[in-house]
């Protein structure tokens, strides 16, 4: 196998959730290997009832440092970050020490990620109330590995093979969206995404597409006013700056256009206007990765499935879709980096 392949650290994610389990059946596949050198940040003993419900034959080996493992199909190279007792946590039922676990697999993951012990990190689903057990008050993952980077402005893309959308706002009332949009957010977005798409998408010159807000992009202003006071100003001076964007496009439209590879990614100005095309087409293999952070991450696209968990049941296909763009992300990123040093 080819040792430049990049390492990527795999978060467990919540002990007690589905997470474990797409792991070995993630790992049980050649084609993840022959990427990426993956190694998984969590608990062997966690890992080790999921290779029972997975009925998994692969080989669990602890390693100390990221260059240590073996990195080849049949052994989970593991860097145990916690000794949580089996016998003291169930399925689908969260405590303090899982989420406090939960915690300790990203801080570990980023720490790592900054300092390039590894090329990038691929977060397995955690539960919320699990963080909030932990005393933890970020609202997820993005929060948390935001903070720990200093990173200040990110954006959320969803990544798919046919379909790309990043979003201006995310997890905020349907209500808040027209406040919460200006000029200055749409076009850091704007940014944010054409330099992800060169960088860590190894697109020369990206075409995004920006949806408006109201139906048929306010219908000149009939049905708001958003799009002309709002997003066509952010497109044009986004054009200014040399970006390859255009619209505001109707939102009914705009994705069926990006399907038929007219455009790289669409900019979208609230959560449900683009992940409800994107699950539409990508709700087993889309992959979530944050724009903006120093360090590569990309997650599943899904959480921690409780009514499942511990069944050996779950869908490793998204799991395997994010390792697989992490490790092409690094891999572009220091192309990129070579290119223009």
């Amino acid at each position: 196998m080819n040792e430049t392949r990049p390492i990527v650290g795999i978060t467990m994610g919540d002990p007690v959730g589905v997470g474990p389990e797409i792991i070995c059946k993630a790992l049980s596949h050649k084609g993840v290997y022959d990427v990426a050198r993956p190694l998984v940040i969590g608990d062997v003993r966690i890992l080790e009832g999921a290779k029972k419900t997975t009925r998994s034959t692969q080989v669990l080996s602890m390693v100390n440092v990221p260059h240590a493992g073996t990195f080849r199909p049949g052994c989970i190279d593991v860097l145990n970050v916690s000794n949580l007792d089996p016998m003291k946590i169930a399925w689908a039922c969260p405590v303090r020490s899982t989420g406090k676990a939960m915690i300790d697999y990203i801080e570990h993951a980023v720490d790592l990620a900054l300092r390039d012990e590894i090329s990038a990190m691929v977060t397995c689903p955690i539960n919320k109330t699990a963080l909030k057990m932990a005393g933890s008050n970020y609202p997820g993952h993005t929060e948390l590995v935001a903070e720990r980077t200093g990173t200040k402005t990110y954006a959320m893309m969803m990544a798919g093979s046919k379909l790309r959308v990043v979003l201006v706002t995310i997890h905020i009332p349907l209500k808040n969206v027209p406040s919460a949009l200006s000029i200055e957010k749409i076009m850091t977005v704007i940014e944010l995404t054409d330099d992800s798409l060169k960088e860590r998408f190894g697109i020369e010159r990206p075409k995004i597409a920006v949806t408006g807000l109201n139906p048929h992009s306010g219908e000149q202003g009939m049905f708001g006013d958003e799009e002309s006071r709002l997003i066509h100003p952010s497109v044009l001076r986004s054009r200014d700056m040399g970006i390859e964007v255009s619209g505001p496009y109707p939102s009914d439209t705009i994705f069926y256009q990006a399907m038929n590879r007219s455009f790289d990614a669409i900019v979208c100005m609230y959560h449900d206007q683009g992940l409800i095309p994107f699950k539409l087409i990508h709700f087993t293999d889309g992959v979530n990765t944050t724009l903006g952070l120093p360090i590569i991450r990309t997650s599943v696209d899904h959480g921690t499935a409780y009514d499942i968990a511990g069944q050996g049941i779950a869908d490793p296909g998204s799991l395997i879709e994010a390792i697989k763009l992490a490790a092409s992300q690094a891999i572009y990123r220091m192309d990129s980096q070579t290119r223009f040093a």
